[in-house]
């Protein structure tokens, strides 16, 4: 009776639904929901990350992984920032965010930076779900 029931389980729900309770969300969705706060709190007084949004006192943010640092078109970044070469990725942002002014000295950006990677890591999370 037990696997005639796991049977008939298994035909109505993916695959993998039997792997971890209905009620949790997968742990990508979780780090990007609180990525997103973090951004909120700490990124959008002077960042978009939407496409076409507006530069503020930094760049929008949209598709800046892959890009070299300093190329978003219509902002101006300093000499330190165009200049430094940088490919933003997940390992080049956790820096960046991390310390900013040691990451790429001469930069503009006025930001102490996110020391904790419990932090770090679930905003890169949700950056690069919001700016793919």
């Amino acid at each position: 009776f037990g696997s005639r029931l796991l049977a008939q389980e298994s035909q109505t729900q993916p695959p993998n639904a039997l792997l971890a309770p209905k009620n949790c969300a997968p742990r990508s969705t979780k780090m990007s929901a609180k990525g997103a706060k973090i951004f909120k709190t700490k990124c959008s007084q002077c960042h978009t990350i939407e496409a076409g949004g507006a530069h503020k006192q930094g760049p929008n943010l949209h598709g800046v992984f892959g890009r070299t640092a300093g190329t978003a078109d219509g902002f101006g970044y300093s000499g330190a920032v165009a200049g430094s070469g940088v490919v933003w990725d997940e390992k080049t942002m956790s820096e960046w965010l991390k310390a900013p002014k040691k990451f790429i000295k001469g930069t503009k950006m006025v930001f102490a930076g996110i020391k904790k990677d419990k932090e770090r890591d679930p905003l890169i999370a949700y950056m690069k779900e919001a700016s793919a």
